[in-house]
């Protein structure tokens, strides 16, 4: 009786081993995507960008900073400002029925936007998304000077996935000089430098790509509904 007991464990065992080895990445927890639109040029920032180095640090969060330029007419140039970020948040505006943009904003998992100085609004935000079940699996791994992507869909989605890398850097401080954070050496973290759409996947058949990239730097592949919609997967390579 005790050895038939002891097989059937073992047994019992196998069977989940091998059912959470058929799905390994839809079993796993998804980290929460935080853009946060922010400026040197702005004096209500700092606080915002503070708070972005703690979630940088998190295991369970993608954390990344998205400087913007329409700011820098009123007397300091952001040294990190793209116009193609200004873009990108005026895009999510648009599509959440919004007809202006601020600074410092969160946009979390691409669907919900948060005053990013307002840590409290924000962890709420997370822990809900935290909550998510995942319907895309990615998987990521870096070999050499390229990255290997994979991607399959539980089923093929009615929209298109929009597949894009991304590039940052960890830490840097910066010295202001004019505008109105004048005098002020600040830190900064996860500064986006590079943001590359890959393709437009449309789920039908698994994504497999193998995208170059050269230097030291992270890399995130981020995998969105097309048109700034939600993230439907996102991976993190430090």
């Amino acid at each position: 009786m005790g050895a038939t007991m002891s097989y059937m464990k073992k047994m019992a065992g196998l069977a989940a081993a091998l059912v959470m080895g058929a799905l390994p990445a839809m079993a796993q927890d998804q980290p929460v995507v935080v853009e946060l639109f922010t400026s040197q040029g702005c004096s209500s920032c700092p606080p915002a960008d503070a708070y972005l180095q703690e979630l940088a640090g998190r295991d369970d969060v993608i954390a990344l900073a998205l400087h913007v330029d329409y700011w820098d007419y009123i007397g300091w140039k952001d040294v990190f400002a793209d116009p193609a970020f200004s873009a990108r948040q005026r895009s999510y505006a648009k599509r959440g029925g919004r007809s202006m943009v601020y600074t410092p904003q969160m946009i979390i998992n691409g669907e919900e936007q948060v005053v990013g100085s307002r840590p409290r609004d924000v962890s709420k935000v997370i822990r809900k998304h935290q909550g998510d079940l995942p319907y895309v699996s990615l998987t990521t791994k870096r070999v050499g000077d390229r990255v290997e992507i994979r991607a399959e869909a539980e089923e093929p989605l009615k929209d298109r996935l929009t597949v894009q890398l991304i590039r940052y850097e960890p830490r840097s401080v910066v010295d202001i000089k004019r505008g109105e954070n004048a005098g002020r050496k600040l830190s900064y973290a996860n500064v986006v430098t590079e943001l590359t759409v890959l393709t437009q996947w449309d789920t039908a058949q698994p994504l497999s790509l193998n995208p170059t990239v050269r230097g030291d730097m992270p890399v995130v592949v981020l995998l969105q509904h097309e048109g700034f919609g939600p993230v439907a997967a996102a991976a993190q390579l430090k």
